[in-house]
């Protein structure tokens, strides 16, 4: 490995000695189809799982499917036999047992674990186990009662049947629908580790207790048993592993948004191998950073080794994934439909495109002379789906909130926005998560949504946020008398004006909201009296979103309603 050393100052005014600007880090090339750093895994369950299920799935298509509605008599009498020597074992004691253990199939415990599993997942929002979940009960039970009525194996015959039954037998369709009932709930609600690995043997007691009362009571045949299982726990298993692996959508109670990565495991290791491989830089540690202020990314701290007498250093990092690029997409949607698209909102076409237009835009900045943080460019985690950003770490920098703000921060934060306008650009999310402080002098970050040649609506709107986020830490009448010295009267008139719901963050407004002064409409006293500026805009591709959203959402209504009918919850 090959760094080339120097001497760097960003516009913050912090100097990064030694850390690496151009870097030589002899990577192997990683060819193309080689599994990336971060693949998703099935681990061992989900390898068992699908070992057991492929070979039930090839004994259980030849002896059915392939000889008629007539299995192989050879299974036929190894089923009568089991069946014969528990029927040797009954007493009255036991049989009353049995009958009360055989309601574990009941439809309305199934119905009461499938609901529950549900509601769950909605008052969590973990809406890819929602989907996930139902789309798999609805394909078990297609399956499960599909192949019913190919297979058209009768209920036992030669011992006496106690239990109540439906239908044929093969496979046996409460089996299946408790274990997945149970397999659902575990890996939907229960958190990967050992919590999981315990609970997996707590489901597996009802699911075998079911499936000994149903031989007891001779309801079910040992191989319609073992089929249901395998339809019931083994598939799921696979399923969940694949479709929603716990490395990119992980089971969590720990506080902090949806959006935040689990750092951990084999996500830490790929961090760490990309950094070394791609920027020549050696991971000491990673931590979470202020996951409170973001929703859009995972913030880290990195401390790296840089140079080669192992120098120590903190850098930051913003990891980005799919469900990042996901999320913007929808959020933009909503907007589109309920503001009209507003001319600089587009949706980024990848994960990677998001990254490097973060990337170019703090080098933009930085060449304008913004006081932003220095990029040192981004890692590729996993091709397509994960990457780090790496840009200087502003120590001894606060939030606004936790800042002392005099006439001289009010300045400088104001003479940003100057600065932006002049330069012709614009942040478009002023809000004081990302309005720093350090020494005086304000420092701007997180630029995922800045732009270049903003229109003069977009620029007025950052001036408006600037001086409410100021305003919160000081007042409207001390902002707005700072303000007259770098922008005209009309200037700042306009720029209220063009404040809406829509152009203000969230964080803002709830800071506003809970802060008690009307501080918006104070500035707007103290301004030249301008009418509102209207941002709706009502359009073709607007009705037609509109529309469109309106007949998906009858029509996965419908199928919602069609799919809880099929699988038994209506």
């Amino acid at each position: 490995m090959m760094t080339v050393h120097g001497h760097r100052t960003s516009a913050t005014g912090s100097t990064t000695a030694g850390l690496a600007v151009v870097s030589r880090t002899g990577r192997r090339r990683r060819p193309s189809g080689e599994a990336p750093p971060l693949p998703h895994p099935i681990n061992a369950s989900g390898w068992f799982s699908l070992g057991i299920a492929t070979a039930i799935a090839l004994v259980w298509l030849l002896l059915y499917l392939g000889t008629g509605t007539s299995p192989f008599r050879a299974v036929v009498r190894a089923d009568m036999a089991i069946l014969e020597q528990i029927e040797q074992l009954r007493t009255d004691v036991l049989t009353g047992v049995m009958l009360d253990l055989h309601a574990l199939g009941s439809q309305w415990l199934v119905r009461a674990l499938r609901w529950g599993t549900l509601l769950a997942l909605l008052v969590l929002r973990r809406f890819r186990h929602l989907a996930v979940f139902l789309g798999l009960t609805l394909a078990v039970t297609a399956v499960t009662a599909t192949s019913s009525l190919a297979v058209g194996r009768l209920r036992p015959v030669g011992v006496e049947i106690l239990g109540s039954w439906d239908g044929y037998s093969h496979p046996s369709a409460p089996v299946a629908a408790l274990g997945l009932s149970l397999m659902g709930a575990l890996y939907t609600l229960v958190p990967a580790g050992t919590w999981r690995n315990r609970a997996k043997w707590l489901v597996a007691v009802p699911v075998v207790v079911l499936s000994v009362s149903r031989l007891y009571l001779a309801v079910d045949h040992p191989s319609d048993v073992l089929v249901g299982a395998v339809l019931g726990m083994a598939v799921p298993v696979v399923a969940f592993r694949v479709f929603t692996p716990n490395e990119i959508f992980p089971v969590s109670y720990r506080r902090g948004r949806t959006a935040h990565l689990d750092i951990g495991g084999p996500r830490g290791e790929a961090i760490a191998l990309a950094l070394y491989q791609q920027l020549g830089l050696t991971l000491v540690d990673v931590q979470p950073f202020h996951l409170e202020g973001s929703a859009g990314s995972t913030p880290l701290l990195l401390r790296v080794s840089r140079g080669g007498d192992g120098e120590e250093a903190q850098l930051f990092g913003k990891l980005y994934a799919r469900a990042h690029l996901r999320s913007d997409r929808w959020y933009k949607l909503g907007r589109a439909i309920r503001y009209g698209r507003l001319e600089d909102e587009g949706t980024f076409s990848s994960v990677r495109r998001l990254v490097e237009y973060e990337d170019y835009l703090l080098r933009v900045m930085g060449d304008a002379g913004l006081p932003v943080p220095l990029s040192y460019g981004f890692v590729e985690i996993t091709p397509e789906r994960e990457y780090l950003l790496v840009t200087e770490f502003l120590a001894g920098a606060v939030e606004l909130d936790a800042a002392e703000v005099d006439d001289g921060v009010i300045d400088s934060g104001l003479a940003v926005v100057r600065r932006m306008w002049d330069t012709g650009l614009a942040h478009r999310d002023l809000k004081p998560a990302n309005v720093l402080v350090r020494d005086g002098k304000v420092l701007l970050i997180d630029l995922a949504f800045a732009t270049v040649r903003p229109s003069p609506w977009r620029q007025a709107v950052d001036l408006t946020n600037m001086m409410l986020t100021l305003a919160l830490r000081s007042s409207a009448e001390q902002v707005y008398e700072r303000a007259l010295l770098l922008f005209s009267p009309e200037d700042i008139a306009e720029a209220l004006a063009a404040s809406r719901s829509v152009t203000i963050p969230s964080q803002l407004r709830q800071r506003l909201a809970s802060d008690g002064r009307n501080l918006l409409g104070r500035l707007c006293q103290l301004a030249p009296r301008r009418p509102p500026i209207a941002i709706q805009r009502w359009s073709i591709r607007r009705i037609g979103l509109f529309l469109g959203v309106l007949a998906a959402v009858a029509f996965a209504l419908g199928l919602f309603a069609a799919s809880l009918r099929t699988t038994g919850l209506l």
